[in-house]
């Protein structure tokens, strides 16, 4: 009766369907996973943005790590700008998507040791070598209050390092490259200022991370969940209709009536 599924075509359709379902379920795994991280995330996010600020001081050091559970940390950090050695990082986009700078300014504390503060965005110039309009940040002494982040990599960012960038231009934000260029000791990551506010509202500084959306990981989850439960019900479905179609194609040929493929 169901000798048919030894064939060549049903051997090949049993063992697609056996290969689809697996995939199917690992795949919605994959999404759950993916929706668990980002509901992760978005708490860290949240729950350190909440926190009261503390002194860069007491969460990073010359050569530190910033461990993802410092990510986003309000910081405070209180020293001058040393816009001689300020660079612009290439390839970055505003809040409206457009292409330009972030402002990368040292800021050297009063022990002598140096925070990179991350001010904002500027447009490009015409001239892509050219060193942007960068508007000049408070002189003296100042307290500027930021997002803590890690050190860029091109591992972590898929940022390529590019080399013979033009004069004070780079790729990274990354303490490492900046300890060697300025040839003193650089806390490990950075800051992404939030405070003060520049009064012309240049550079722009960088916007809050999404911590409210969870994309839709979920539903993605549940769709190939239910695509993998549709497989072996539209297996069971296409074996009942070849064995249907082959047992009235055997009484027709028992009772001499014609064949729908040769009836007139």
């Amino acid at each position: 009766m169901y000798r048919f599924l030894l064939s060549r075509q049903w051997v090949i359709l049993t063992l697609l369907a056996l290969v689809l379902v697996p995939t199917m379920v690992e795949l919605g795994f994959w999404q759950l996973h993916r929706h668990e991280r980002r509901v992760t995330q978005n708490e860290l996010i949240a729950g350190n943005l909440r926190a009261a600020p503390v002194p860069v001081t007491e969460l990073t050091s010359p050569g530190h790590t910033v461990p993802r559970a410092d990510y986003w940390r309000r910081v405070t950090a209180t020293g001058a700008f040393d816009t001689e050695h300020e660079v612009v990082v290439r390839r970055r986009t505003n809040a409206d998507e457009r292409v330009g700078f972030h402002v990368l300014t040292p800021l050297v504390l009063d022990d002598g040791r140096v925070v990179l503060v991350n001010r904002g965005w500027v447009p490009a110039a015409a001239d892509q070598k050219a060193y942007p309009a960068v508007p000049a940040p408070p002189e003296g002494t100042v307290t500027v209050t930021g997002r803590l982040k890690a050190d860029e990599t091109t591992e972590a960012s898929g940022i390529k390092d590019l080399a013979g960038l033009p004069p004070r231009q780079t790729m990274l934000i990354n303490s490492g490259q900046q300890a060697e260029r300025l040839g003193r000791p650089v806390l490990g990551g950075y800051l992404e200022q939030t405070g003060p506010t520049p009064s012309d509202g240049r550079p722009e500084q960088v916007p809050e991370p999404d911590h409210q959306s969870i994309g839709a990981h979920m539903a993605y989850a549940v769709q190939w969940w239910l695509f993998a439960a549709a497989v072996p019900v539209g297996w069971v479905i296409l074996v009942r209709r070849e064995k249907r179609d082959r047992e009235a194609a055997a009484d027709r040929a028992d009772t001499g009536a014609p064949s729908a493929a040769t009836a007139v």
